[in-house]
């Protein structure tokens, strides 16, 4: 049969199902403007009209051995592009693996994260495994070729990063991972250890490896400073331009809870004190040592029970209701480490940062010495200049610089535990490339200190993620 013979030839039905193929790749492509998707138009006509290539030959073969097998060849490659293209573009799942955002989310719980609320980003390593971040389970490796690398680009969404909103984001500072030691970023490890003892020591750290942008680890906080803004926190507060943040309910510092006696587990469950969360510093390696270092204790030497635990507004008040309790302190910064930028001399901690300002996309900053580690990562690491100092001279690109214009958008990211959370105050700026998504409700939620059934929280399941 000719070509218009096979057209002619095909029924209304098969013009319908080429209609709607048409209307989706004609509609993805004035999305994405992604014109090599034209290619796809002579595959879709061949398919469902002239059939020239049989592509559904299989199921007509007499050999049931042969037709099992390619059936499920072809179940499972049309599940794996569609799960590949609904996780790229559409939706991911996400699970909170620790107390960053306690109470307004809970360790245990698995995220819907929507990534046309900000507009999905075209795939920078587009050959990935579906589902696999960085390393496929069980098998130790990693679960994408880093060739090919495309550029960034996002897609129109529903909107944009709110001030207030949480957001899933690729941890900026996963851009590089000693594999023994992937829960503690790299550069901070750089600052303590040198980079020499880490590249050197193998069996202590593992592998050094670098990871594209969007392979990084995935990280969930609340942005609390948008480009422009101009952020400092004061005795805990975050203002941003001049304002207090708004009260968020959930949010959580951690006290020190001096008392005679033990508190039992009742009551930590009361508080919402998760089992990891109740710390009692007289059973740290030195903890008496510690306790009276921190002025506790009597001239006899004896020390108290101190604990050390994450309460929101209402847990301090029912804790300083407790019967025995001697003293309820906000834990001193002496606890947190050093803050962002590590390399940056200043008197700066967790809970009195900045004032900085954030930056944003077309913004100049003036460059010298003293400020050069707030912008270094961004000028190197993010936005791929070649960057050092020579003679007291800042070079940028190979030649002499005093000023930089960013090339993208920047925010500041932290979570409402506010003691108890690896954010921006630590690594930095969350670049605009490394933005993923924005969690719409919890689908399920376990309660890690708990056993089944009675571990499922029914009461928080596809409830929404409500950001205030």
């Amino acid at each position: 049969m000719t070509f218009m013979d096979r057209v002619r030839s095909a029924s209304t039905k098969q013009w319908i199902k080429f209609g709607l193929v048409m209307l989706l790749i004609l509609g993805f492509l004035v999305w994405s403007g992604a014109w090599w998707l034209l290619l796809l138009i002579p595959f879709a006509l061949d398919i469902y009209i002239t059939k020239y290539v049989p592509w559904g030959g299989w199921k007509e073969s007499k050999n049931p051995i042969l037709k099992w097998i390619a059936g499920w060849v072809d179940a499972i490659g049309f599940a794996l592009i569609a799960v590949y293209i609904v996780n790229l573009f559409i939706f991911q799942n996400y699970k909170i693996p620790s107390p960053s955002l306690e109470k307004t989310l809970r360790v245990g719980d698995f995220l819907f994260v929507s990534k046309m609320s900000y507009g999905p980003r075209c795939p920078m390593t587009p050959l990935s495994f579906p589902l696999a971040q960085h390393t496929l389970p069980g098998f130790n490796v990693k679960s994408y070729i880093e060739t090919p690398q495309w550029e960034y680009k996002r897609l129109k969404g529903f909107g944009s990063v709110q001030r207030g909103d949480i957001v899933v984001f690729n941890f900026p500072a996963g851009d590089t991972v000693a594999l023994n030691r992937q829960n503690v970023d790299y550069y901070s490890m750089v600052h303590e250890y040198g980079r020499d003892m880490l590249w050197k020591s193998k069996h202590l750290f593992g592998d050094i490896v670098a990871r594209p942008v969007d392979r990084r680890e995935n990280y969930v906080k609340r942005c609390v400073g948008l480009p422009g803004d101009t952020l400092q926190i004061i005795a805990g507060v975050v203002y941003t331009n001049g304002e207090a943040e708004k009260d968020i309910p959930g949010l959580q510092a951690n006290y020190l809870v001096e008392i005679p006696t033990t508190i039992t587990p009742k009551f930590f469950d009361k508080l919402g004190v998760r089992k990891e969360d109740r710390t009692k510093l007289n059973d740290w390696r030195n903890g008496d040592m510690i306790i009276r270092e921190l002025g506790y204790g009597d001239s006899t030497g004896a020390v108290p029970f101190l604990y050390r635990l994450p309460l929101t507004k209402d847990a301090l008040s029912e804790m300083e209701k407790y019967p025995g309790v001697v003293s309820v302190k906000k834990e001193p910064a002496i606890f947190s480490g050093e803050t962002f930028p590590l390399s940056m001399q200043k008197d700066w901690t967790r809970d009195d940062f900045g004032p900085i300002c954030i930056p944003k996309k077309g913004a100049t900053v003036r460059l010298d010495l003293a400020n050069l580690p707030l912008y270094e990562q961004i000028i190197r690491n993010y936005e791929l200049n070649e960057l050092k100092v020579e003679n007291g001279q800042i070079y940028i690109n190979g030649a002499v610089a005093d000023s930089y214009t960013f090339k993208m958008d920047y925010y500041w990211m932290m979570g409402d535990n506010r003691h108890n959370s690896a954010d921006s105050r630590f690594w930095g700026f969350v670049p605009e490339d490394h933005i993923v998504g924005k969690p719409i409700f919890i689908w399920l939620s376990l309660d890690e200190d708990k056993s089944f059934p009675s571990n499922i929280r029914w009461s928080r399941m596809f409830t929404k993620v409500h950001a205030d």
